[in-house]
Parts: structure tokens; sequence; C-alpha cells
């Protein structure tokens, strides 16, 4: 974006204008605590004097490129090549807006219409939309669908899932007619089946899971559509995208809606941000999806051509009776995911998922011979799982964080009777080499 001076006069009418008298008022409801601090620069340095200063600010920062992660939960560091920057940096991608105008817009769409179709195969799902904001928004907007759809008023949680969703979707909810029942989990870490069967009646709308869920693990959900589709509830299922490929899809587990977080398809960590949301679904429900589809026809002369359709966006022609009122999405990491999954095709999407499961277990196993640490060894898992210790985490990740390791993520903060346990992450991007330091390191704690 261009820098655009505004001279004192300016400014000044402008906050006459919005009826304030300085910039600082704007931010007096934010916390001091949440503000920037102010960068001391001098005056009358010159441009490579600046550059340097912002470097050194910029190295005070610790990343994945400084420092061994084995974070995970919801964020994943995953090998990325270097054709999916290049080619998403293309202006015809980079600064491209909605293609509102069809016949100037042909490559943007195609592109969406690759993605959707990769998605589909990906999800085992019939339909996929141009994605969402992140995982938590599109996963939001499935139980919407789903209670909109089914006309009823009670959506079933796993305790599994990401509680970062599950709080999106409490707050989606908040101030409706609608309510969330959250199931609890057995010893494990899975989904209390028990109590899922007991809170299922007819005015449950649908219900979600994750697999592999939130501690890694992979969750057993045979059965589970049937129950639902018999007192005539969906089945929301969101999982690792990369999971996909060695396990069995949302499709083949009979979830009637697929959503979830598509970071780990191409897309950096970027500080959290911004992701990619995928959303798929039967085509039972296709004309409910929220945001764009993007279609192929033909022209007037019989050739082949991309256009927008199905198109329930309050900017179109359904305005209040839209199926969302959510209508921008993360059109360029959608690019990005679908880039990458052309690069891998689906030797490679396998490929790397499986890469992933050997390193999660072999780093499992190496934990598991730690005096002092214990894991699920018998657990299936994916890419992440459960350590719990005998000493306090914070100490174990002050004590790494020293040794410049990323040691995990504190899961009491989520689930508070989870004391002393942390979840651990190993990735493709992880050699044997760097997990045998980490437990070496791990084991003097």
């Amino acid at each position: 974006m261009s820098y655009l001076s505004l001279t004192q006069e300016e400014k000044k009418k402008m906050f006459e204008t919005i009826g304030v008298s300085s910039f600082e008022d704007l931010l007096a409801c934010v916390p001091a605590s949440l503000r920037n601090a102010s960068v001391d620069i001098p005056l009358g340095v010159s441009e490579l004097e600046i550059q340097r200063m912002f470097q050194e600010y910029a190295s005070q920062n610790e990343t994945t490129s400084s420092a061994l992660s084995f974070l995970g939960a919801g964020s994943y560091e995953h090998f990325i090549p270097s054709a999916v920057s290049q080619l998403v940096s293309r202006s015809e991608f980079y600064t491209a807006y909605t293609p509102y105008q069809p016949e100037a817009s042909q490559g943007t769409l195609q592109a969406i219409y690759e993605y959707q179709s990769m998605m589909t195969e990906l999800t085992g799902l019939d339909v996929s939309n141009a994605s969402h904001y992140d995982g938590s928004t599109a996963l939001a907007e499935a139980v919407l669908l789903t209670l909109r759809h089914t006309d009823r008023k009670k959506i079933l949680l796993s305790r599994s899932l990401h509680p970062h969703y599950r709080q999106v979707i409490h707050t989606y909810l908040l101030g409706t007619p609608y309510s969330v029942v959250e199931i609890g989990l057995n010893q494990e870490g899975l989904l209390d089946r028990e109590q899922f069967e007991g809170a299922l009646d007819e005015e449950v709308a649908g219900a979600v899971f994750q697999t592999p869920n939130f501690f890694g693990a992979i969750e057993d959900l045979e059965g589970i559509s049937e129950k639902l589709h018999e007192i005539g509830a969906l089945m929301i299922l969101s999982s690792h995208p990369l999971a996909f490929p060695v396990l069995k899809s949302p499709g083949e587990w009979g979830a009637d809606i697929a959503a979830g977080e598509g970071q780990p398809l191409g897309i950096g960590l970027q500080y959290g941000g911004p992701y990619l949301g995928y959303f798929a679904t039967t085509r039972a429900l296709m004309r409910r999806i929220p945001g764009r589809i993007a279609g192929i026809s033909k022209d007037e002369k019989g050739r082949r051509c991309f256009c927008l359709t199905l198109q329930a966006r309050e900017q179109h022609i359904r305005r209040e009776r839209a199926s969302s009122n959510i209508c921008t999405n993360q059109a360029l990491c959608a690019l990005a995911a679908c880039v990458y999954m052309t690069l891998l095709g689906k030797e490679g999407m396998k490929e790397v998922a499986e890469l992933n499961m050997d390193r999660a277990y072999y780093l499992r196993d190496e934990i598991s011979k730690l005096k002092g640490f214990e894991v699920e060894a018998d657990l299936p898992i994916f890419n992440e799982f459960r350590v719990k210790s005998e000493k306090p985490f914070s100490k174990i990740q002050e004590k790494l964080l020293k040794k410049n390791i990323f040691a995990g993520v504190d899961l009491s903060q989520f689930y508070p009777e989870l004391k002393n346990q942390f979840l651990v992450c190993a990735t493709e991007t992880k050699t044997r080499e760097a997990i045998d330091h980490f437990v070496k390191e791990l084991s003097q704690c």
C-alpha cells in the first residue's frame, strides 16, 4: 500500500469530523499493555540506518528459523516448496480482487475452481467453497448451516475439539436461541462415547468432532454418523488436512460437513495468520454453503469458461437471506494451498503424511524412555501427542527456551485438569538428529 502523507491541518479536520482531539483519543479504550511501544527514531538519519535499526528490532523475535520448534496445537511448521510463494506472488493473483466480472477474471476463477476440486477429493465430499478466514470460523459457519438446515436448537461439541474452535462456536451462538452441549473425554483424551449417545435427542441438530483431535490422537468415529443420521442430525468433522491421505477422510467417516484449518497446505506460520478455513459438504447441502463457489461452464461459442455460481452472499441477490454475512475469504491462501497440492500430487501428499507419523512416533518412543515423563504409547497418533511430566511444564519450558528450543504447548491453559501436561508435535521438518537433541535436553530438565 502506498504511503499517503497527511498535513497537520488535514489531520485536525479528520479528528474534528469523528469527534476526537487526537489520535491518542482513539486508543483510549485500548489497555496500555496492548499498545505498541513507541519507536525512538533519531532525527536526520539515513534510510540505511533506519533499515539496520528495524532489523535489530526484528532480530529480537524467536522464530522456527532461529529455534528448534516442537509446537503444534493447530499451527504447524511444514516444508513449503519455494515455487508456492513464487507463483502466488505473481501480480495477476497478488493484487486481484473478488472476480465479479468473469470475463476479466478467468485465471482467478480457474484457480478457485481447481482449489475446490482438490479439497473435495481430499475430504471425500461433493462440494467445496472458496475458503473462509480460518479453521475456527469455517467450523462455526458449519455449525450455523447445521442448525438452519435441521431447524433444531442444539449442537454437541466434543471436548477433544480445538479449544479455540469451541470458543469461536460459543461466540457465534451467543445471544441466539441455540445451545451448545460439550461432550466429555475419557482418560485417554478421546470422545466419551457413552456420554455422546446419552446426549442424543430430537433437539440435536448435529455434532462436531475432530480427528486427529486436539491432543493429536486418532479418534475412532465408527458408527457416529449412523447414530446422528438416525435422529435426523448431521455430522461435522474437523481434521488436519495432511492426515487425509493416510487416514479416513471425512467422507469415509460419513460426515456431512468437513471444516477446519488449511494452514498445513503450503501456508507458513506467519505469526498466527492469515490462515485458511476449508469447508466441504455433501451435495444435499450445496445450496446452504456460505461464501463463494466457482463453477465451470461453456460460453456462447462452446469454449470452456469459469464463473461464480450459487453466490448466496449478502452482497449479491440473497441479501438478508444469505447463508452467511461473511463475504471475504483468504483467497490468496487458498491459491497457495492449490499450488502446494498441485506440486506435491497424490503421492507427495501421502509421503508427507507418512513422514509426519514417522517423526511423531519416533519422538514419542524416545520420550517414553525418559525418567519423569509419561506418554500414552499405545494410542494411535498423527503428528502430535500428550506428555505428562513430574515437574511443572513452566520450568521445563523456561530451561529449554534458554537452549533455543520450543518444547511444546501447555495443556493446562485449556484443560485445567491436565496439570503438568504438554502437547508435543513433530512434522516432516524434524530430522532424527533434531529429535534426538530435543530428547537429550528434555532428559536434563
